[in-house]
């Protein structure tokens, strides 16, 4: 018997947990907000941002749509400053907000 897959957002909610876990914190900035809707899908919010690890430049995005009730995406602008959260292993795979965990500075 195999076990049923788990859903996209039930892997990422895993991500988004072990990061808040295991990461480490470094500084970065918002580059942007966008909405996406693929192909007729329900649209996604992207929050794109952009850090350094050890002298290397990462620009990432993270899907915030199932987010929305932790921040106010109209305060999310250009140039904000932000604490993201990667793991140490993997720096390209991270993090700026998560359900128990808030990178983002007002």
């Amino acid at each position: 018997f195999r076990r049923k897959p788990k859903a996209p957002e039930e892997i990422e909610r895993e991500r988004r947990g072990w990061l808040n876990q295991v990461g480490r914190i470094t500084d970065g900035t918002v580059i942007d907000v966008q909405e996406l809707s693929p192909n007729g899908h329900h649209a996604a919010t992207m929050l794109i941002f952009k850090y350094d690890v050890a002298g290397v430049s990462y620009e990432a995005s993270q899907d915030v749509t199932y987010l929305r009730q932790w921040i106010n995406l109209h305060s999310c602008r250009l140039g904000l400053h932000t604490s993201v959260k990667y793991d140490p292993h993997n720096p390209g795979n991270s993090m700026v907000i998560s359900e128990g965990w808030i990178g983002l500075r007002q």
